[in-house]
């Protein structure tokens, strides 16, 4: 994350029945657990659809199928005491291996955190049991 520059990002939905693929993260500033849908920055010249196909291979070594662009949202957040701005393209997709649907949590290949990502149930970022970046894609689950 760069101060002061503007990243713009693609993230992408992907739905398992009532639960929805997500990232872990951690604010050690604010001590929270949060979640986040998976994909990444989109680097110059790269459509929003290649930067989110792209980003699954890197982080789960899954491919996409079915991606569709959904909205666009401006995310400015404070993540471990900095400041962030983000222009987040949101789609939505199916993974092409069915199997990843049976697991509950997937390492993340590319994550120099060693992260994780989990299928989580809707309704606990509904009932703000968990948290979900950014809070405005809440209203397209």
């Amino acid at each position: 994350m760069l101060e002061g520059v503007i990243r713009p990002l693609a993230l992408c939905i992907v739905k398992n029945q009532d639960k929805v693929l997500v990232g872990e993260g951690f604010d050690s500033k604010k001590n929270e657990t949060f979640y986040r849908f998976l994909g990444g920055g989109i680097e110059f010249g790269e459509k929003g659809e290649e930067a989110i196909k792209r980003e699954f291979l890197e982080e789960l070594g899954a491919f996409l199928e079915n991606v569709k662009y959904l909205t666009t949202l401006e995310n400015i957040f404070t993540y471990d005491g900095k400041p962030g701005h983000e222009i987040v393209l949101v789609f939505t997709g199916d993974l092409t291996n069915k199997d990843l649907y049976q697991k509950v949590s997937f390492d993340i290949l590319d994550s120099k955190e060693k992260g994780k990502a989990f299928w989580k149930e809707i309704k606990e970022f509904k009932e703000k049991k968990l948290i979900l970046y950014p809070e405005e894609v809440l209203r397209y689950l």
